[in-house]
């Protein structure tokens, strides 16, 4: 199935404004959230193709929320990349033991970010 439309979550203002402005230049529909409560609102509202999920955020952090989606039988199809300032091999490594299908480290290089969405096109 072809990404379209991505779900941006992070609580950081600066990256939902940049990652959104390169995610919408390349011709992605996308949707933010702030907070784990704020996504999965977003996620009953409708459907991403994928989730672009930071993982240091109050309240629910992302490796918790990607354990949540990627357990959760309605959700589970989408794939989730982490997109954080985690940049330690034992963070990438629990992070795709809570459901994550790929992980990318910030600042994000645009290009390696769309090479990511790509691979799942």
């Amino acid at each position: 199935m072809p990404i379209k439309n991505i779900l941006l979550v992070d609580d950081s203002k600066t990256e939902l404004h940049h990652l959104s402005d390169l995610l919408d230049k390349s011709g992605y529909a996308v949707r933010t959230a702030e907070n784990g409560d704020e996504a999965l609102r977003r996620l009953d509202e409708s459907l991403p193709d994928l989730i672009l999920m930071d993982v240091v955020m109050p309240g629910q952090n992302g490796f918790q929320l990607t354990r949540t989606i990627t357990r959760d039988p309605r959700y589970a199809a989408i794939p989730v990349i982490m997109c954080t300032s985690k940049n330690q091999e034992t963070d990438k490594v629990w992070g795709m033991r809570q459901g994550a299908r790929d992980y990318i480290v910030k600042p994000v290089n645009g290009d390696e970010l769309m090479a990511k969405i790509r691979a799942f096109d």
